[in-house]
């Protein structure tokens, strides 16, 4: 009986690579998912399985000079998969497809490993039950570990994966492959071995390796990605608070040049008797008085950004309205609310600057208490259909490597003041929303 065993558990078979490689797609497909995918998901993948089992099948057994033509249509499938049913750049479904094919890799031969053991060593029959057990439970495990181990994890999900990156992680990749089936090309190397117990050790070692090595590259990438994302928003952030301490200085100026406009008008109201004159000076004295009236909203530094962005708006023919209790935002640092307001006032400056109705460039910002709440709405027209990508409208732009960061800002904001930042676009109007809680230790400095 082990003589008709031995000889077809000395390779293993093509399905058991498909099933692998196949969930690893799955595993990284379906990180971070979306309602949007489940229906593309449903359908697609039980087709690119069909395909790559089908191949992989047929082509078991070829001659070694096919084993990288193979290889590489494999590899292409996967890529597509991801890249069907994620939706992503090339680059970054490169990046996931290299970290699911050594995934892959190691769980099929993990399993075909154990599986040899136990007929080999444990006696184990060669029966389907047997089979189908050491499958699902090894992939159960390795899934399961690397779940465990990237749950908290953003899974790939890096803002931009460069052509510096991708090539690492496939760097990485092929030595690995390499390795691990150095020992089915030739077996005269220093690094291979003539015995079947041996290559199924090496190439199990080999594909271990290769996951944590792209994992810890994988979080080294992550680490130096939130280094340069915080940096950019300090950077943001100081902007922000900065054209808040420029914008102050020039609004003190033209109110200077405002009040000596007041006394300049009552010199010619003495001096000019004409009907027609004198009704042109009254309205420019309400024109005055209509400036020194807008946004005292209680807040110096609100006042300062919602003047200095009324005057762009002016000038961009956009109608800016606010209500505000400026008092209740007293327990924010000046260069926080700066940038809070700035960043939400400036995205939606631009969203409104793109619309050609003048009659929908419309910017509403509210801010009230509410119950023990401080909310915070700003609220502008917009055209067309958005996408949001992890909760932030997509990008339009052929560079999205800085994209988002002025959400980001707001939403790191709120958070440092234990609050919460939503955004809904629903029959054109976008609307963000900002909700702080006013606890008793704010309540006392509003």
């Amino acid at each position: 009986m082990t003589a008709q065993m031995v000889p077809d558990l000395s390779h293993t078979p093509g399905i058991y690579y498909a099933i692998a490689y196949w969930l690893g797609c799955t595993f990284y497909i379906l990180q971070n998912p979306n309602r949007a995918l489940w229906p593309r998901l449903l359908v697609l993948q039980p087709v690119f399985f069909a395909i790559i089992a089908a191949f992989m099948t047929a082509t078991d057994g070829l001659p070694v000079i096919w084993f990288i033509p193979c290889v590489c249509f494999y590899v292409l499938m996967m890529l597509l998969d991801i890249k069907v049913c994620r939706g992503m750049s090339w680059l970054k479904t490169g990046y996931l497809c290299v970290r699911a094919f050594v995934l892959g890799e190691l769980a099929a031969a993990l399993e075909w490993q154990l599986f040899y053991y136990g007929l080999t060593a444990l006696k184990l029959p060669l029966t389907m039950p047997v089979n189908l057990g050491f499958l699902v439970l090894t992939h159960t495990v390795v899934f399961g570990t690397m779940f465990l181990i990237e749950r908290n994890d953003r899974a790939g999900y890096l803002r931009v994966i460069t052509w510096r990156e991708f090539a690492g992680a496939a760097a990485l990749c092929l030595a690995v492959f390499v390795a691990s089936n150095l020992s089915y090309v030739s077996q005269n190397t220093p690094f291979s071995s003539r015995f079947t117990a041996e290559i199924f050790i090496i190439r199990t070692l080999v594909d271990v390796v290769g996951v944590v090595m792209l994992h810890t590259y994988h979080v080294q990438l992550q680490e130096l990605d939130t280094k340069l994302e915080m940096a950019h928003l300090q950077n943001m952030l100081q902007m922000q608070y900065n054209n808040y301490r420029i914008s102050e200085d020039s609004i003190a100026l033209v109110n200077q040049k405002y009040h000596d406009l007041k006394h300049q008008i009552a010199l010619l109201r003495s001096q000019v008797s004409a009907g027609e004159k004198l009704g042109l000076l009254d309205q420019m004295e309400q024109e005055i008085r209509a400036y020194e009236a807008q946004n005292k909203t209680g807040n110096q530094v609100l006042d300062t950004m919602l003047t200095a962005k009324s005057l762009e708006c002016q000038r961009e023919n956009i109608s800016l309205t606010c209500v505000a209790d400026g008092q209740a935002l007293s327990f924010m640092q000046p260069m926080d609310l700066s940038a809070l307001f700035g960043n939400a006032l400036d995205n939606a400056i631009e969203s409104v600057k793109k619309l050609r109705d003048p009659e929908k460039r419309l910017i509403h910002v509210s801010v009230a208490r509410q119950k023990n709440f401080l909310r915070i709405r700003v609220e502008n027209c917009y055209e067309g259909e958005l996408s949001f990508t992890e909760g932030v409208p997509a990008s339009t732009k052929q560079d999205s490597r800085y994209h988002g960061f002025g959400l980001k800002s707001i939403q790191n904001t709120a958070a440092k003041y234990d609050g919460s930042m939503t955004i809904a676009a629903r029959d054109g109007w976008f609307e963000l929303r900002i909700l702080f809680p006013l606890l008793p230790s704010r309540e006392k400095e509003v």
